[in-house]
Parts: C-alpha cells; structure tokens; sequence
C-alpha cells in the first residue's frame, strides 16, 4: 500500500487540508497580526494585562466617564477586521452596555499596515481634540467606507479623508487639515505611545481588547465581549445588562 510520502495525488490533497486549516484559523481568529511574529493572544484571562494600567487620559471614548467597566481598543483605520467589529459588534456593546452608563470605550492607536494609517490616525487626533461630540460619527464613518488596505496613494487617501469628514456635520474639513499640519509631530508620539503601550501587553493584531484582567484579540462575536462585561459589572456590584442580547 501507497503511503502519502510516496503518492504525490495524495501529497497535494494534504498540502491543500492543511492550508485550508489554517485559513480557517486565521479567519476563526478574526485579528489582523502586526508583523510576522505571531498572531495576537486568544480571548481568555491574562494574569499580566490589566485595565488598570492601561492610560486613558487624553485618549478618545465613548459612554460615561465613570462608567464601571472600561473597555480599551487598539486598532488601526486600514484594518478589515477592525472594520468588523466596529460596524457589527460595536453597535451592541453601544446598545446594551453604553448607553446605560455601564460601559466606557476608549479607542487606542495601533498603526501599522503603512502611512495612510498613521495620517488617519492623525486625523482622528485632531477631529477629537476640535470636535470630540462628532469624533465617534466620524470614526464609524470612516471603518463603514473604509477601502481595501494600503490600495491608495497619499494624494487618494488625502481625498477620502476629506470626502468622508464633509460627510459629518459640524466638522470644517479645512481647520482639521490645518490642524494637523500644524501638530503633526506631537499627534504621532500620541499614536506611537499607544502603539509602544501595547506592546508591553503583548498586544501584536488588531483589533486588540483589555477588559479588565482579559484580552481579547481579535473581532470575535459579541457573546464574547458580553461575557467578559458581565463579569466585570459583576465584580463590580453593578450585575449584568438586564436588556442584553446574544449576537
């Protein structure tokens, strides 16, 4: 009897299983790595990450200030599946856990996948600083056109961020340009610092989440996150949403 070493028939068919599985785990994971050194770290606890060293001055959020339970996110503008949860699990965190003041979401740079993200991310450091009330209108604006990664020149995505920021009321496209030319350099060592921070959490895909003592990598299913906030409202005597729902 052939054995597969010696059938090249049966060879290819298991090169291609194989490839296949780790296609499949890729997507499973639903996290865009940074760099080529491993692909993030599971949801799950993480003795070494905790949201209380996380720093959240001065960084964009959403939900009350005070809220029980904070949620940090490193991203990046150009990644798919940050996309994917922005416009598809965010909204039910929003829902469920946001809008009744449990909730707080904090947005974290993590800029990798070339320039355009870093100039996004300095247009989002500057809208945030001129018009924090349009900034989260702007940010889903942003991650619902959000083209294919790194498929634009400078000039291409200079016009999208234009033509997508005229899209938000309230915002003069013209001072935000100005602005951030004006305070390009201090905007990046913002957007480096969280970048630097992440790595000391061992944070290395987008997107990444530090829910209390856990991490999430990756743009897992909202049941994911409902766990992890429930169990932190309920250490923190608050109790779970009443009104929450399986996604």
């Amino acid at each position: 009897m052939n054995n597969t070493s010696n059938n090249p028939i049966l060879l290819a068919a298991a090169v291609v299983v194989a490839g296949l599985l780790i296609a499949g785990a890729v997507i499973w994971n639903g996290s865009h790595p940074a760099g080529t050194t491993g692909t993030g770290t599971q949801g799950g606890t993480q003795p070494s990450v905790n949201i209380k060293n996380v720093s959240t001055a001065g960084e964009p959020y959403i939900g009350n200030p005070n809220a029980p339970v904070t949620i940090a996110e490193w991203s990046d503008y150009q990644c798919p599946f940050c996309k994917e949860f922005e416009v598809s699990t965010l909204p039910q965190i929003i829902q469920n856990y946001v809008n009744s003041g449990k909730v707080r979401v904090v947005f974290k740079d993590f800029q990798f996948l070339g320039p355009d993200s870093m100039v996004d991310a300095e247009w989002a450091r500057s809208i945030w600083k001129l018009y924090p009330g349009q900034f989260f209108a702007w940010r889903t604006a942003i991650y619902s056109n959000e083209p294919q990664e790194n498929s634009m020149d400078a000039s291409q995505n200079l016009a999208f961020l234009k033509n997508t920021t005229k899209s938000v009321q309230g915002i003069d496209v013209a001072k935000v340009q100005a602005d951030v030319a004006a305070n390009q350099a201090a905007y990046d060592a913002q957007i480096n610092a969280d970048k630097n921070e992440a790595a000391k959490f061992g944070i290395n895909a987008t997107p990444s989440f530090v829910i209390g003592t856990q991490m999430i990598a990756g743009a897992y299913p909202y049941a994911t996150f409902q766990q992890a906030i429930d169990q932190m409202l309920g250490s923190s005597g608050s109790g779970p949403a009443a009104t929450s729902t399986q996604g």
